[in-house]
């Protein structure tokens, strides 16, 4: 009997071995019960680069993520300070089915992404909101510049996001004010040096290259993100592949007196019929931009998300997940987009109602996607050139913020979820 016994809690231990580990099922809300909205896209990465599958329920409790998993997952979320909550498999059903008969939907999140950052090697006197919120949130990127993208190393990538560069060739259009700094002074010189070792003349014609590229890169199916001047400044050069439209202090000769009529909008991606500004003392590249800071008002300036089908128009429902749907407004060099100017087929995300600024905009090109966010830091209402960078948590909850990090997860939705 007794070794019976023991042959029973053998075989009753081999069987626990052996059988799988029971899967917890965890919900991640982003509606306001969330401590940590920014970390929680962090842990919805982490879990997809540990194999996880993860539901994004669009429209449910803001955008909240659905997996399954072990205990890991949950250590996680609270070793970030994110709020994770254990459901049965009766509450998801509920969930699940709540979804089916509701503007809701829960797409498949599948693969993390590879990101890059197309960003200068020098330190500049401002920071990048994108690059802040992937440090807070610790989801990996690598950087990369002008000779990568040339060498064809965008293909390694799944999403690349611009940082605030002015692929004019005009260096911001800042020579009125620090023509005599360090700072533009060095900028200057290494872009020049940069060009001439790349086998370009002008740092303008370089830009352009380099801006052709990446418009390959989407159309491959490529995902693109921008915020302030490096959308229009992009679509710019772009327009302006066959023309000079840099003054003599950024590549040495005057423009083309007809660079207006020789731009060619065929080219771009958002924008068109947008006319240039070619004094080149005046801190604007063109009528695109509607920044206006005379009148600026903190207290008054918000814009509005649009709400959308999220079974019929999943992406633009991705790309607008937020707790709120009325977001504090923020400046920038490229502030907001004149709606004239922006493309028909241009999916506009969100607007200053009762007024011609479109804030941020969605597009398909070829096989792929670009997003354009119109300011430079949602949480600084007027982040001026070295201002020191925001601290992300101190601001934990930000629906700015929100909207970058949704472009970040996108592109790790089944294929077969993107559609417009």
């Amino acid at each position: 009997m007794r070794f019976k016994r023991k042959a029973i809690v053998a075989a009753a231990i081999l069987l626990a071995l052996a059988a799988p580990a029971r899967a917890e099922i965890w919900l991640v809300p982003m509606d306001l019960a969330q401590t940590d909205h920014l970390k929680a896209y962090g842990v919805a990465y982490w879990a997809l680069e540990q194999g996880v599958k993860i539901q994004w329920l669009l429209n449910y409790r803001a955008g909240s993520f659905l997996m399954e998993g072990g205990a890991f997952l949950e250590n996680r979320a609270r070793l970030q300070g994110v709020r994770i909550e254990e459901i049965s498999a009766a509450e998801r059903t509920r969930i699940l089915d709540r979804i089916e008969g509701e503007n809701m939907a829960a797409v498949l999140l599948e693969k993390a992404p590879k990101v890059a950052i197309y960003t200068p090697p020098n330190k500049q006197p401002w920071d990048d909101a994108v690059t802040l919120a992937l440090t807070y949130a610790e989801i990996p990127y690598s950087t990369l510049w002008d000779d990568e993208v040339l060498a064809g190393e965008l293909e390694k990538y799944d999403w690349l996001h611009l940082h605030h560069e002015d692929f004019t060739g005009q260096y911001g259009k800042f020579y009125a004010s620090f023509q005599n700094t360090d700072w533009y002074r060095r900028q200057q010189a290494l872009y020049e040096s940069r060009a001439r070792e790349a086998g370009f003349d002008k740092v303008s014609e370089h830009k352009k290259a380099v801006a052709r590229k990446i418009r390959n890169f989407i159309s491959r199916g490529g995902f693109l993100f921008s915020m302030c001047s490096a959308t229009d400044t992009y679509d710019i050069a772009l327009a302006a592949w066959k023309t000079d439209i840099c003054d003599v202090m950024y590549d040495g000769d005057p423009p083309d007196p007809n660079a207006q009529a020789k731009l060619d909008f065929s080219e771009t991606l958002a924008f068109e019929n947008f006319r240039l500004v070619m004094n080149p003392l005046v801190y604007e590249y063109s009528d695109i931009d509607v920044s206006n800071y005379a009148q600026a008002d903190p207290e008054r300036d918000y814009f509005t998300l649009f709400e959308f089908s999220a079974k019929h128009d999943p992406i633009a429902s991705m790309l607008t997940q937020c707790h709120v749907s009325v977001v504090k407004g923020f400046l920038g060099q490229t502030t907001a987009f004149r709606r004239s100017t922006v493309k028909k087929e241009v999916v506009v995300l969100g607007e200053k109602e009762g007024s011609d600024e479109i804030k941020y905009l969605h597009g398909n090109f070829g096989r792929g996607t670009f997003s354009f966010l119109g300011g430079h830091d949602p949480e600084d209402y007027q982040h001026a050139v070295g201002d020191p960078p925001t601290d992300l948590s101190l601001h934990r909850n930000s629906p700015g913020y929100r909207l970058i990090l949704n472009n970040i997860l996108f592109p790790a939705a089944k294929k077969k979820e993107q559609k417009t």
